[in-house]
């Protein structure tokens, strides 16, 4: 299925990648993406000769019905693996678990270090546990990788994708064997993110904010919300004042 999907998606959009030669032929490895669209996880899998595995939420492979079969098939296809969000720590703890199993079988582990979409098209701050916790713990090779353009492809909220060629550059891999044995030490956890996202900020151009993505949503909200009221709020003196009225019609009130 992985073929298909592969092979439609590359005749469909015509992706443009550089770097291929950096993917080792065989043995583990992490490639960590920016991550702009939703489409990210089916473009890297569909240009690379070999198999990479994502973690995605269980809930894409439980949902009834005929629409949930389909979508379970679907994920499963383009080397998706379903993680547990519940418990303690939740997501975090099953994905470096799940990155760690998939490691020690030799295979390509994909990850997102942001933790989330951009909300912006920006680069955000990468999140020190997952990444750096499976490199350290399994000594594979980190490659950076930067995805162009598959923002614009489908933006969130848009179900039809437009066609275009996105981009995806691989960068050489980052060797952190040197910090073996250390992956219970924060600033050492810290040190390995930031070396690697300073990688996929040279490989894509983005602007890059010291702030992790998620709270830049919750401003984003915040700032989207508040407008909302304060617009309501104008809206609400215009009606009491008149002013939503046609011009002759509050001419005519005020010389009543």
């Amino acid at each position: 299925m992985k073929l298909s999907i592969g092979g439609s998606l590359k005749l469909a959009f015509r992706p443009w990648v550089e770097g291929l030669e950096n993917v080792p032929a065989e043995g583990p490895a992490i490639l960590a993406s920016n991550h702009l669209s939703f489409s990210d996880s089916f473009f890297l899998p569909a240009v690379l000769p070999r198999k990479i595995t994502f973690i995605a939420k269980q809930e894409y492979f439980t949902s009834p019905g005929v629409k949930g079969k389909l979508t379970a098939a679907f994920f499963k296809g383009v080397g998706q693996l379903p993680v547990d969000r519940s418990g303690a720590r939740g997501a975090g703890e099953a994905a470096i678990k799940s990155g760690i199993e998939v490691l020690e079988r030799g295979e390509l582990f994909g990850i997102y270090p942001e933790g989330t979409r951009s909300p912006d098209g920006r680069l955000y701050r990468g999140k020190p546990g997952g990444l750096a916790r499976v490199a350290l713990a399994t000594g594979a090779p980190v490659l950076p990788v930067a995805m162009i353009d598959t923002e614009k492809i489908q933006p969130p909220g848009k179900v039809m994708p437009k066609l275009m060629r996105p981009g995806i550059r691989i960068g050489k891999p980052l060797d952190f064997s040197r910090y073996h044995g250390m992956d219970g030490d924060r600033f050492i956890l810290r040190s390995v993110t930031d070396e690697v996202m300073y990688e996929i900020m040279k490989l894509s151009g983005q602007e890059y904010v010291d702030i992790y993505a998620t709270a830049a949503k919750r401003q984003i909200a915040e700032a989207a919300k508040k407008k909302a009221e304060e617009e309501k709020e104008a809206e609400k003196a215009a009606k009491a004042a008149g002013l939503d009225q046609p011009a002759e019609k509050r001419k005519r009130h005020r010389s009543e």
